[in-house]
């Protein structure tokens, strides 16, 4: 394997999140079935089912537990607040495949890859089951297993320490701002996730990519 830019350290590791970056996972995909008011949904996704309750899920919290307490709180959305965990899978789109791309490109360069993702340890076993590029990687952590979540650093130190990962030698992709200020402040480069064409063209900046395929398909 080459020397890979980024000051003194060869980069040698490239760690992912999943969700937003080569999963495309929206409770809107089942909750559009369910609602015939745009409006009413947006309402319920943020007032109800809304992310601070998902992320407690995340963190560890069974949904046994969140579902009890929100129907509770919400009698009269009861059969709604049930779905997000019974047709869970229905929020799941598939993997975004320009993305995933370059995952395996990656790959092929010789350089470890991770995922460190927020997700449920309920119902992460259904993507992994489902996904078989998940098997791509050399370790994936998972929040709710570590019941603690992103963009706490206490995470990223259990993917560092438990595979040996070098802070200065890793780059670090996730959609979420907060969680890649998080990994850039313990020493990761960290890249913000906007698009695959945009992650592409940072990763060859970064000499982790030669040229993207219709590059060399051009020179060919």
């Amino acid at each position: 394997m080459s020397e890979r830019g980024m000051g003194q350290a060869a980069v040698d590791t490239v760690i992912f999140d999943l969700g937003g970056v080569l999963i495309d996972w929206n409770p809107r995909y089942l909750y559009r079935q369910l609602f015939d008011d745009e409006q009413a949904m947006e309402r319920f996704l943020a007032d109800v089912c809304n992310s601070p309750w998902n992320e407690q899920q995340d963190a560890g919290r069974s949904w046994d537990e969140a579902i009890r307490l929100l129907s509770t709180e919400f009698p009269e959305h009861t059969a709604l607040i049930a779905a997000y965990r019974t047709r869970w899978d229905e929020m799941l789109r598939g993997p975004l495949h320009d993305s995933l791309a370059i995952v395996h490109e990656l790959r092929a360069q010789g350089l470890r890859l991770y995922a460190l993702t927020n997700w449920s340890q309920e119902t992460f076993p259904l993507a992994f089951e489902r996904y078989a590029f998940l098997q791509v990687f050399e370790g994936i952590v998972v929040s709710g297993a570590e019941r603690m979540i992103k963009p706490d650093p206490a995470i990223f130190h259990v993917l560092l320490k438990r595979y040996g990962v070098q802070p200065e030698r890793a780059v670090f992709i996730d959609d979420a701002p907060r969680n890649v200020v998080a990994a850039a402040k313990l020493g990761m480069h960290a890249l913000q996730f906007r698009d695959a064409a945009t992650l592409r063209a940072e990763l060859v900046t970064l000499g982790l990519l030669v040229a993207a395929p219709s590059e060399v398909r051009e020179h060919g």
